[in-house]
């Protein structure tokens, strides 16, 4: 029995490791002092001003600091969507996922704010907002999912994120919705570089379906988002399903399949 349980936990290591680490640091947050609490948050964040000082190490600490919410809400579902990453690609691609997303989507957007408070286009105070947490590279990782989606839906669970990311990056305007757009993306096409056979079961199908839901909370935060978002993502989804339904039986090996089909009672009944 034991031995069957650290089995499955050495399936999930990085998960394990990572969650655990997430519930220390979250707790202690909600122990120490408001002026304490504020000075971990300025000094974790990944802004402007933090970078421009050589405090790289933001970086990778930043995902460690979530000010997402109560823990018993956020923490459940992420550690769902880990564990079923985990499970799909195996440790070291979740890992690379979530470090290109988290990594890749925080210099993106610094690099935009940058060109914008140079430009004259937002102001100085920017420079310092905080940028913590793990929506990054959890969005990343939700994103480089898409390897593992089976090949006649791929297109429409492609079309539905990136619209319902387009849609909450607009809507939103905030500086961290086009961050999270950016790592969903980035997310995307690592996944690209993922190959192998899934494995679904009706149990991983439902830690899909919740791993969705996570994700689609964090691209929209109002009602009005979730609204649009999820109405966008539907049209997009159905387009790119039925877009890639009638080019697949336009290509050439789906008519000789389709011939074959065709001819296979004929030869039964001729023998």
């Amino acid at each position: 029995m034991i031995s069957n349980v650290l089995s499955g936990l050495a399936r999930v290591r990085f998960t394990v490791a990572y969650v655990a680490a997430l519930a220390f640091v979250s707790t202690a947050m909600l122990l120490i002092d408001p002026q304490t609490h504020d000075r971990v948050i300025r000094h974790a964040s990944t802004n402007l001003h933090n970078l421009a000082h050589g405090r790289l190490g933001t970086l990778l600490g930043s995902a460690f600091v979530v000010e997402a919410g109560p823990l018993y809400f956020w923490l459940p579902f992420l550690t769902c969507l880990l564990v079923l990453a985990e499970l799909q690609m195996r440790t070291l691609r979740l890992v690379m996922a979530f470090l290109i997303g988290h990594i890749g989507a925080t210099l993106v957007v610094a690099a935009a704010l940058a060109a914008a408070v140079k430009l004259a286009w937002m102001p100085w105070s920017i420079t310092r907002a905080s940028d913590v947490g793990m929506s990054y590279g959890a969005l990343a990782v939700l994103g480089a999912l898409t390897a593992t989606i089976p090949r006649q839906w791929r297109p429409g669970w492609v079309a539905w994120w990136l619209a319902v990311s387009v849609s909450a990056a607009i809507i939103g305007g905030e500086f961290t919705n086009a961050g999270h757009a950016v790592a969903l993306t980035l997310g995307m096409l690592v996944g690209t570089r993922f190959h192998g056979t899934a494995h679904w079961t009706p149990v991983r199908c439902l830690m899909l379906l919740n791993s969705a839901g996570f994700g689609f909370l964090i691209l929209s935060h109002s009602w009005w988002g979730m609204f649009a978002g999820a109405a966008l993502g539907l049209f997009g989804a159905v387009v790119a399903h039925l877009v890639s339904q009638r080019f697949r039986s336009s290509t050439p090996d789906a008519a000789v399949r389709t011939e074959a089909a065709q001819a296979a009672p004929a030869l039964t009944t001729a023998r």
